[in-house]
C-alpha cells in the first residue's frame, strides 16, 4: 500500500525573477502533498473538528535539484518512514511529469525532495500528544525504507567555498 501521488501545475505567480519556480513554492506544493496524507490516514479536517488535533511540521530539510518553468506537471511521490508516539518521519519527491495523469517513470529523477518530522498537536493544550493507535497503525501500514538521501543534513561550508571536513 502506497499514498497515491499529489498532482499540481506550475502556475504563473510561482515564478521568480530567474524565470522558473521560486523556493518558496516547492515548499508549498509539499506541504499540500502533506495535506494529501493527511487526508488519507484519517487526519482530515473532520478528525481535526472533532479531536482539536493536528500535524505540525517541526524539521524539513528540502533539496532544490531542477528548475521547474512555468505550467510544468508536477507529481509528487510521499513515502511514510515511520509513526511513533507522537512523531512521523516522511519523505516527498517532487517530479516533473508529461501529463496531469502521468507517473514518473521508472528512471525519473526528482527536480525536488524533502524530509520532514512531524508532530501530532493538541491545539488546545499547545502540546504534542500520541497519535491515537488507528492513526499511527495506518501510518506505519504505508512505511517504506527511507530513499538513500533522506537523514543527510546541510554540509558545513570551509574557506574559499569547500565543504568543511571538521576539526583536524
Amino acid at each position: 500500500m502506497s499514498v497515491p501521488l499529489f498532482r499540481e501545475t506550475v502556475r504563473p505567480e510561482w515564478i521568480d525573477y530567474n524565470g522558473h519556480m521560486s523556493e518558496a513554492f516547492y515548499v508549498l506544493v509539499f506541504g499540500f502533498a502533506t495535506d494529501a496524507l493527511m487526508e488519507s490516514t484519517g487526519l482530515d479536517p473532520a478528525y481535526r473538528e472533532r479531536t482539536g488535533c493536528s500535524l505540525y511540521t517541526v524539521e524539513a530539510h528540502v533539496r532544490y535539484l531542477r528548475d521547474v518553468p512555468v505550467e510544468a506537471r508536477l507529481a509528487v511521490r510521499t513515502r511514510v518512514l515511520g509513526a511513533a508516539g507522537k512523531k512521523v518521519r516522511l519523505t516527498h519527491e517532487m517530479y516533473v511529469v508529461a501529463d496531469p495523469s502521468a507517473e514518473p517513470g521508472a528512471d525519473a529523477e526528482p527536480v525536488a525532495t524533502t524530509e520532514l518530522l512531524a508532530l501530532h498537536v493538541d491545539q488546545a493544550a499547545g502540546r504534542a500528544t500520541a497519535f491515537p493507535d488507528a492513526v499511527r497503525e495506518r501510518l506505519n501500514a504505508l512505511a517504506e525504507p527511507a530513499p538513500w538521501w533522506a537523514g543527510r543534513s546541510v554540509a558545513p561550508v570551509g574557506s574559499e567555498g569547500e565543504v568543511a571536513r571538521g576539526p583536524g
